[in-house]
């Protein structure tokens, strides 16, 4: 109870940015005590101060890939915190489940989060993963990034459809060809659909004739 009390003490007094929450769970990982470091996170996850379940947050992303309670915790309780800024740091958590897992043996779940009922839990995904094709495995499948991210163009949460669409053109100044011919297969007459192509397409320029 006394180290979690000092953390969060230690993670109210950080105002801006992330670095030294991710530092304070970087030091909880370090005592090699992952079933006290998911307590301690358990323990965070109840604090009223949002830096505090930021730290949780991160403490659970460093557990996640050996631990599916803590992957779970993630995708049922974190994703439920109404702070954006614990939802920024969910994305960057289940990114490093991701790369502790490895991107190609993580498709599996990464496919259940952008199925779930939660935005929160999808946007963790598309967002997390971003730059996706600087990712390993995406980055030689670019058009397995692409598959999975286009059929959340109508996404009923535009927060998430934004983030689709800016994944989308991150990629498209690799692949444009990939993202022009993806694009050119949808139809426009949903609002949501128009708005992530507009995105997906910001830097594409029309093909040579």
């Amino acid at each position: 109870m006394r180290m979690t009390t000092a953390i969060i003490e230690r993670a109210r007094r950080t105002a801006n940015g992330f670095k030294d929450l991710e530092l304070a769970a970087n030091e909880v990982i370090a005592s090699g005590d992952a079933a006290r470091s998911k307590e301690i996170a358990l323990e965070l996850l109840r604090s009223e101060v949002h830096q505090a379940r930021c730290v949780a947050t991160f403490i659970l992303g460093r557990l996640a890939a050996d631990d599916g309670d803590a992957l779970a915790v993630l995708k049922q309780r974190v994703s439920q915190d109404d702070d954006w800024r614990v939802q920024e740091i969910l994305a960057k958590a289940f990114d490093r489940f991701c790369a502790d897992t490895g991107y190609e043996a993580a498709l599996p779940t990464i496919r259940e989060w952008l199925s779930a009922a939660s935005a929160n839990t999808r946007r963790a995904v598309t967002e997390g993963l971003r730059i996706w094709t600087a990712r390993p495995y995406f980055r030689a499948h670019p058009e397995a990034a692409v598959a999975l991210l286009s059929p959340l163009r109508n996404d009923d949460s535009e927060y998430l459809r934004k983030s689709v669409g800016n994944a989308l053109r991150d990629i498209s100044k690799k692949h444009p060809d990939l993202i022009r011919s993806e694009v050119a297969t949808w139809t426009l007459d949903q609002q949501g659909v128009r708005q992530v192509h507009k995105l997906a397409a910001r830097f594409l320029t029309s093909p040579a004739a």
